[in-house]
């Protein structure tokens, strides 16, 4: 890099800052860009928000969408720093990739419902096959590891090929959500940690799905290589494994690394 000095009266203020880079007091590294999965919406939301409670010089950017499309977007380059997956598989094939800087670290274990605000479902999934239901949304599953999950509970229990047709697809599992409160669909299998969100607990019930029907929903996180030299991207990452956010993670019914499920 090249320095020019500068006379006259902005001479002061540049030594000024010069001297305040050289020496730390100015950080570059203070925002924090952050893509994770549509489940998390309100979840780590919470997480940032106490964060930032101690931490309020620090910017966090937060973009929520499915699992597998935000895996396409830092293939191609997008400007994020930590990539929170409800898939580990992603962050482990962005790894493999050399895209991270970071291994793969399991946060938490997601589990799926059957929630409407207008029926009863605590028979369970297998009401979906009956006539009054004709629309049923998950997440795509292409892309969606929630809808994934989803489809592989309706094989196990038979009811898959009676429910597809009935099938309406969110492009992530907060867009399925949303198809069932707006009327678009009477039921849907959705994250359990919308279920449990503000927006959601009060205005329908939801029937928690055995998770011996379905793979693992292992959710985890890896530090990309945009973030190089980021201190405030590691220690963020940090901190999602103390005590407090862990608590909240808890809260909306996600299953810790070290607990029985």
């Amino acid at each position: 890099m090249e320095l020019k000095f500068i006379s006259g009266k902005h001479s002061g203020l540049i030594i000024l800052l010069v001297g305040l880079l050289l020496t730390g007091q100015i950080s570059s590294g203070q925002t924090i860009r952050i893509t994770a999965a549509a489940d998390l919406r309100y979840a780590l939301a919470e997480v940032v928000e106490n964060y930032k409670k101690s931490n309020p010089d620090v910017k966090i950017d937060v973009a929520y969408g499915s699992s597998g499309n935000a895996f396409t977007q830092i293939c191609n380059n997008a400007p994020f720093d930590i990539y929170f997956s409800a898939d580990i598989s992603y962050p482990q094939k962005l790894k493999d990739l050399g895209l991270t800087i970071s291994e793969p670290k399991l946060y938490a274990i997601g589990r799926i419902v059957l929630w409407s605000n207008s029926i009863d479902v605590s028979k369970g999934p297998e009401i979906l096959t009956g006539k009054s239901i004709t629309k049923v949304a998950i997440a795509n599953p292409e892309h969606a590891p929630y809808g994934k999950r989803a489809e592989e509970s309706l094989k196990y229990y038979k009811l898959y090929d009676q429910v597809k047709p009935k099938l309406i697809l969110g492009e992530n599992v907060s867009q399925a959500a949303q198809f069932i409160t707006t009327g678009n669909a009477e039921a849907g299998i959705i994250a359990l940690s919308l279920a449990l969100s503000p927006s959601l607990r009060e205005k329908g019930s939801y029937f928690l799905i055995d998770n011996s029907s379905h793979q693992p929903l292992e959710q985890a996180y890896v530090i990309l290589k945009q973030a190089q030299g980021n201190q405030a991207v590691h220690k963020f990452a940090e901190y999602v494994s103390t005590a407090p956010a862990r608590n909240v993670l808890k809260k909306y019914g996600f299953v810790l690394p070290g607990e029985i499920n």
